[in-house]
Order: structure tokens, then C-alpha cells, then sequence
């Protein structure tokens, strides 16, 4: 099974002791941002500092990732060349919107690499779609690059493009959402979620980690450390889908020792998806249980 991204924490690239600690709080991934959440006073100091933590600081086995600011704005450039010196695990390109933007930032990132005897691949790409276009784009974009892990969802601003605002059922977001885990699914990377920006609501928070789960997607932004336990119990699987997993692959393996085409449990048949679903299930079960050491 690849790496388990059900939880990205967000940390602001300018906040020293949020870059120190990040680690700590047991997120799968950590996305150090220098975008959004960095004034334009501050994205030279910011970019400076995240270079210098992800250079000299140890953050174990947690996946890094920087979120870098667009290279259609002044600072673009000069956060890819800092930021793939410092080699992350992955570089997270905002408001992404044609293949032609990841194009940019893959051979942007291939001069680097060779620049400083990097072997090529090294640092990987991750989309966020936050657009109309970018959602009509999706598998184009999911497709551009091999570096591409992953896309994801931004929804703050794609709901302003649609005209909009978000509700607490998430309507608006409904296509988009299924557009971008279908590019994913079809692209074979992982389709992560958008941030759930009310803290203090956790029943909220839970409704809409269980349907973004449901849909198929592999995790989820995230904004606070206190969410990082809920998602990782929702996306966990259950004492009842690993027994009966369990036992699914049991009925396999019996039928094939008595040569037997036809696989049944409890007067069901078993199918090929159904046995899918059910190795998945134990290879997340062994995979929670890793993470959890």
C-alpha cells in the first residue's frame, strides 16, 4: 500500500514555533505554506525560515510538502528555487487550471534538479484545483506530469469563482469534488479534500469527513491538530470490516485449495471488487496500524 495521506495539516510558513512543532501532532502529511497564509511583507522571510527548518530540522517519517505561491505572481520562481533546494517530498502548486501550469512547474523543477546534481523525480508535484477551469481540467491536469501525487481540492476560491459561499451540506461542491477524485482515480493518485475552516465545529467536521470517505477520496486538509484524530478514526477501518474482510480472504484461499472456481460466503457470492475491497481493507488495517507505533 502507498503512503496514507488522510490528514495534511496546514501551517503557516511565517509562524516559527507552528514549523518546529509541526510534527508532534502525528498528521500524515505536513504542507508548510507560503501562499495564502503569508502577508507579501513577509514572503521573503517566510520562504527563508521554511528553507531553513525543512534544512536543519528532523521531522521523522511525516510527508513534507510546501505549498508554493503560483508562478504567475512575483514570487513564484524564487519559492521553486528555494523549495526543491530544500527538498521536500513534494511541492504543492496553488489555483492550478490547465496542464499547461503543471507543464511549467515540472520543467521549472527539472532545471533545478539538474542545476544541483539532483537526480531527476526527486521532488514531486501535487495540484490544488480551485477553479471552474481547473475543475473542467481535472484529469488533463491529473495526467500532466509523472511527478503528480496528487490533487486536491481548494474550496474557498472555487466557490467564490462559482459565485457563491459554502453550506453546510456542501452542494456547491458536490460536482467538483466527484470531478476531481474521478481525474485522480483515472490518473492513479490520491484525491485529497479541502479544509473544513470552522474549528469549534465538530459535529460539522465529522458529517463531512464520513461523505468525503464515502465518496472514495484518500484524506483530507486540515487546519488544527484537534481534527487530526477524528479523521484518522473515520478513516480507519472497523473491528466488523476487517473480520469480515478476514473472512473473505479465507473463502479465496479455501476454494482454490479444493480447485474451485466459484468462491461463496453466507450463501453470497464472491467477486472479484468484493475481494479487492477487502485486501484494501486489510492493507489499510495493517497501514493505520503502522502509523499508529
Amino acid at each position: 500500500m502507498g503512503r496514507l495521506r488522510r490528514t495534511m495539516l496546514y501551517v503557516p510558513g511565517n509562524h516559527p514555533g507552528m514549523i518546529r512543532d509541526a510534527h508532534i501532532y502525528g498528521s500524515d502529511s505536513i504542507m508548510f505554506d507560503l501562499e495564502d497564509s503569508v502577508s507579501i511583507k513577509e514572503k521573503d522571510a517566510a520562504r527563508h525560515l521554511v528553507y531553513q527548518s525543512l534544512k536543519t530540522l528532523d521531522y521523522g517519517n511525516t510527508e513534507i510538502i510546501v505549498r508554493v505561491n503560483g508562478l504567475n505572481t512575483p514570487y513564484g520562481k524564487d519559492d521553486f528555487e528555494a523549495m526543491v533546494r530544500a527538498i521536500p517530498d513534494a511541492i504543492r502548486l496553488p489555483k492550478t487550471e490547465t496542464p499547461e501550469d503543471i507543464e511549467e512547474a515540472d520543467e521549472l523543477i527539472t532545471r533545478i534538479e539538474n542545476q544541483i546534481g539532483m537526480e531527476r523525480g526527486t521532488i514531486k508535484l501535487m495540484a490544488a484545483i480551485e477553479s471552474a477551469l481547473g475543475v473542467i481540467n481535472a484529469y488533463k491536469i491529473a495526467t500532466a506530469s509523472k511527478r503528480l501525487i496528487g490533487i486536491a481540492i481548494g474550496a474557498e476560491d472555487f466557490v467564490t469563482d462559482l459565485k457563491t459561499t459554502r453550506s453546510p451540506e456542501g452542494i456547491e461542491l458536490l460536482t467538483a469534488r466527484s470531478q476531481i477524485l474521478f481525474a485522480a482515480r483515472a490518473a492513479g493518485i490520491d484525491a485529497i479534500d479541502t479544509v473544513f475552516s470552522d474549528v469549534n465545529d465538530e459535529e460539522g467536521f465529522i458529517r463531512e469527513v464520513r461523505q468525503i470517505k464515502q465518496m472514495g477520496y484518500d484524506g483530507k486538509s486540515i487546519i488544527n491538530p484537534r481534527q487530526i484524530d477524528i479523521v484518522h478514526k473515520l478513516f480507519s477501518p472497523s473491528e466488523d470490516e476487517i473480520r469480515k474482510s478476514i473472512r473473505i480472504i479465507e473463502a479465496i484461499k479455501e476454494a482454490e485449495e479444493k480447485g474451485s472456481g466459484v468462491i461463496s460466503l453466507d450463501g453470497k457470492m464472491i467477486d472479484k471488487p468484493i475481494v479487492e475491497r477487502a485486501r484494501r481493507v486489510l492493507e489499510l488495517a495493517d497501514a493505520v496500524k503502522v502509523s499508529y507505533c
